[in-house]
């Protein structure tokens, strides 16, 4: 059983990491490629995940913000973006 300074410990914990996270926007895959395409070059993190289902995540930044996209399936990213391979992706709820 949490104690009331442990859970306080906790929450504190969650909103520095959110904090930490600055501004990530969640969008569709669709248009997450739409953003990507905006910028040359553009810089994307991708990692595969899930333990039942396979999933695909995808971070890139625009305009200083941070986009997020999950699909099912492998996006196609273009030849022209720069790709680093991460183990994980998290993003707070």
């Amino acid at each position: 059983m949490t104690t009331g300074a442990e859970a306080a410990a906790i929450a504190a914990a969650i909103a520095n990491a959110i904090k930490a996270s600055g501004a990530i926007v969640r969008v569709e895959p669709d248009d997450f490629l739409k953003i990507a395409a905006k910028v040359n070059n553009p810089l994307i993190v991708v990692a595969e995940g899930g333990w039942m289902r396979k999933h695909y995540q995808y971070l890139t930044s625009y305009k200083g913000l941070i986009f997020f996209t999950k699909s099912p399936q492998p996006i196609s990213l273009g030849l022209n973006a720069e790709i680093i391979r991460a183990g994980t992706i998290w993003v707070p709820n």
